[in-house]
Formats: structure tokens, C-alpha cells, sequence
């Protein structure tokens, strides 16, 4: 059995070793060629997996080790009887410290509180169903718009206009759909940038076409009370760098690229390949993930909050060092920055998720317990 895999996805020999020859090739670089006596391909978000690739080859299994599934044509898929799995939620956690440390920066910066601010989720699927959990749990005031979830189980939704019209801060989390009445191609275009409130921060770790790049960089240079947060671009791994410029943070579409969402992607993809085999998985994640460098924390009672929450955030994740390599890249040909931009995300660091950390509180704070308790961290 022949696998050609995203040379960016960990873990392929621990997992997929033992089912025959693997062949590593880049996302961007995967053509027929490469994959025309292939058995098994393995992608992430970079591969456009259509007819055109796929059409008179051999391969009968494709697996993404991503959440999002508009780069796959699941239409042919289904045509020409091509199994498929993706890895719902496996990064999800990672998105998640992404918003919270972008929230945490967008602060700071602004002298902003932000348990005063309403915030607005668009698309409550796994992201950004646990980004409203979090939220909430903090006590903070929240919005929800999914209206495919809405139609299918009612519940307390409201509408585009009305999360654009209420929300002090607007983060994006809807798949990219590019046709239809439930298309988000453009989402936020021109009209809809200009009708954020005053002072509103917009942040997207989407898909960079769900936000108007051009219409984007337009509003932020008419209106300064505007701030942005942007790890998704149009064009990718071409980025706007007139745009970047312009947002409080840049970074290259690395929001889920957690360590642990990265290998549980890929753990997920071999569990459906197995089950597209018959046969039952044999190896787990947990026997290779590695220990954290971060794993406890302590704190007094009478630790504040606001500087709890902060520090337990960034002592995992602070997107400002993935900010600085980005703009540090953004030099050069236009070709060079594309470059570093892909090679930003194939040595991407080691980084972990905050939910794997425990807290101990000396003594009695509710306040404390709370933080912990909403952050999904382990308290004892």
C-alpha cells in the first residue's frame, strides 16, 4: 500500500507505518503525479482534492487532518465511491488560546476591560461551540449567530445584523462556503466592515476569504477606532502586507497549529482509516504525546483575577510571538514571502493547549476557581 501525505502531518509513521510505504510530499506540491498509484492521501487545508487530481488514480481513501473540508470535493468523492474522513474538532482547543490571547493582546493595548465587552461568535461549531463555553463561563456577555444550527435546533441565536449591531467584539468561526444561500465567501464585505460599532475588534481564524481583504484594509484605513486580528488571508500563502500593517496582530494561519491539535488530527484520520479497513486501532494518542514544558501552577487566594486569567493564558499561548514571525517574514519578492510563510508553519514551535494545565489554588477564591474551572484547566 502506497500513502502520499502533507509532509506537515506529525505522527504519520507512529500511526501509519505499519500499513505499508508512506511518501511525504509538500501540500502545495501534491499533483497526479505524485499520487497516481497511490492507495491512500493524506492532506491538510493546503490541498485542493478534486477530480482533477483525483481522476484515474488508485486512490480510494482520502484523509484531511483538519477541521474544514472546503478544500475537498465530497460531491466527486461520493460519484466515484472515494472513501473520506476529516478530524472534526482537533484543533479546536488551539483556536480557542488563539482568540483568548488575541483577546488578552487587544486589551492591553487598549486599556480595555473585558468582561464589560459584548462579544459576538459567528459559527458555533466545534470552535466556536467551546469559544462560547469559555466565554460564558467567564461570566462574559455573549452573542451567538449560526443559522444552519438555528434552523436545525432553535435555541438562543440571533441574527448577522443583530450580533454586527450588539457586538463590541465579532470573531469568526463559520466554515468558507462558496455558493448557495448559506455562502460566507465574503461574509463581512465593504458594507457589513462599515457597519461594526464604533471601536470593535474583528477577528477571524477562519478561512481568510470569509472577510473581504480588500474591503478590510479600505475601512481600517477610513476608520481608526477599528481594530483587527487576522491568522487567515486571501491568496494564502500570500499575505496583504499593506493589510498586516494594518492588524493589532498577523500571523500565518497557525490559530489550531497547537502540538496536540496537530497529532489529534492526525490520531483522528488513522481511527477512520482503520474503520475503513475493519480492523480496530491499536495505537493511542495518549501513549505519544509528549509531557508538557508547562504541566502545573500554583496560586495564592488572593492572586488577582484579571492577572490570573492573563498570566494562565500566555504561560501556555501568547500569539505575539507568532505576530513577530510573521511581519519579520513579510520582506523580500513576493515569492520569498511566500515561502516563509509555509515555512513558518512546517518548523511551527511546539506549543500545547490550556485545558492540559493544572492550577493549584492555596486556599479559598471563588473568583480563581471560576477562571480555572472556565478556561477548561485542571484545578486541585
Amino acid at each position: 500500500m502506497l500513502i502520499v501525505a502533507d509532509e506537515n502531518i506529525p505522527l504519520l509513521d507512529a500511526f501509519f507505518g505499519g500499513f505499508g510505504e508512506i511518501r511525504r510530499v509538500a501540500g502545495r506540491s501534491i499533483d497526479r503525479a505524485v499520487i497516481e498509484q497511490a492507495d491512500v492521501l493524506l492532506v491538510r487545508s493546503v490541498t485542493n482534492v478534486n477530480r482533477a487530481l483525483l481522476e484515474g488514480t488508485s486512490v480510494r481513501f482520502v484523509g484531511t487532518c483538519t477541521i474544514g473540508t472546503d478544500h475537498l470535493d465530497l460531491d466527486y468523492f461520493q460519484r466515484a465511491s472515494i472513501h473520506w474522513s476529516s478530524a472534526p474538532g482537533c484543533n479546536a482547543r488551539g483556536v480557542v488560546d488563539y482568540v483568548l490571547g488575541s483577546l488578552l493582546t487587544l486589551a492591553e493595548i487598549e486599556g480595555a476591560d473585558l468582561a464589560r465587552r459584548t462579544y459576538g461568535i459567528v459559527g458555533a461549531g466545534e470552535v466556536g461551540g467551546r469559544l462560547v463555553k469559555v466565554l460564558k463561563g467567564l461570566g462574559w456577555n455573549v452573542r451567538v449567530c449560526d443559522p444552519p444550527r438555528q434552523v436545525a435546533e432553535g435555541g438562543d441565536y440571533v441574527s448577522l445584523e443583530q450580533l454586527v449591531e450588539q457586538c463590541d467584539v465579532i470573531s469568526l468561526h463559520t466554515p468558507l462556503n462558496k455558493s448557495g444561500n448559506g455562502s460566507t465567501w465574503h461574509l463581512f464585505d465593504r458594507q457589513r466592515l462599515n457597519q461594526l460599532k464604533p471601536g470593535a475588534w474583528l477577528i477571524n481564524a477562519s478561512r481568510g476569504p470569509v472577510v473581504d481583504n480588500a474591503a478590510l484594509k479600505d475601512v481600517l484605513l477610513e476608520r481608526e477606532d477599528l481594530q483587527a486580528v487576522l491568522d487567515v488571508w486571501e491568496g494564502e500563502p500570500q499575505v496583504d502586507v499593506e493589510l498586516a500593517d494594518l492588524c493589532v496582530l498577523a500571523t500565518p494561519h497557525i490559530a489550531g497549529y497547537s502540538l496536540d491539535g496537530k497529532q489529534r488530527g492526525t490520531a483522528q484520520i488513522y481511527q477512520a482509516f482503520c474503520e475503513h479497513l475493519g480492523q480496530a486501532p491499536s495505537i493511542q494518542l495518549s501513549d505519544l504525546l509528549p509531557e508538557p514544558w508547562l504541566s502545573e501552577v500554583s496560586l495564592n487566594a488572593n492572586t488577582d483575577p484579571a492577572w490570573a486569567l492573563a498570566m494562565l493564558c500566555r504561560g501556555v499561548y501568547d500569539p505575539r510571538r507568532d505576530d513577530a514571525d510573521l511581519r519579520r517574514s513579510l520582506v523580500g519578492t513576493v515569492e520569498e514571502q511566500r515561502k516563509a510563510f509555509d515555512l513558518l508553519r512546517k518548523h511551527y514551535p511546539e506549543r500545547r493547549e490550556i485545558d492540559g494545565l493544572t492550577v493549584r489554588i492555596s486556599g479559598e477564591s471563588a473568583a480563581l476557581s471560576n477562571i480555572v474551572s472556565a478556561l477548561g484547566a485542571q484545578a486541585t
